[in-house]
C-alpha cells in the first residue's frame, strides 16, 4: 500500500537529489524508497543498490570509494563525447 511522506530537506540538497535521479532513471520517491528499505529491513534482493547510497550507508570499503569515483568519471567521459 503506498502512502505519502513530507521530509524537510535543504534546497540544495533536493536539487542534487532530483538531478541524480533523473541520471539513475528513477524516480527521487524510488530512491528514498530503495535507500529507506535498504537501512531498516536490508533491502530487497531485486533491488540494486547505487554506488552512491553505498557510499553513504558505509556498505563499502573507503578504499572502495576511490575506484568507484574512477569508475564513475570513466563513465561520464564515454557517455559525454
Amino acid at each position: 500500500m503506498q502512502a505519502k511522506l513530507t521530509l524537510s530537506l535543504e534546497k540544495e540538497v533536493i536539487e542534487h537529489a532530483k538531478e541524480f535521479s533523473r541520471r539513475q532513471h528513477k524516480s527521487l520517491s524510488k530512491l528514498v524508497e530503495n535507500y529507506l528499505r535498504q537501512i531498516t529491513l536490508g533491502g530487497s534482493e531485486n533491488e540494486a543498490i547505487t554506488p552512491l547510497v553505498s557510499e553513504l550507508s558505509g556498505v563499502i570499503k573507503p578504499g572502495a570509494v576511490e575506484k568507484r569515483k574512477a569508475e564513475y568519471a570513466e563513465f561520464l567521459t564515454e557517455n559525454y563525447r
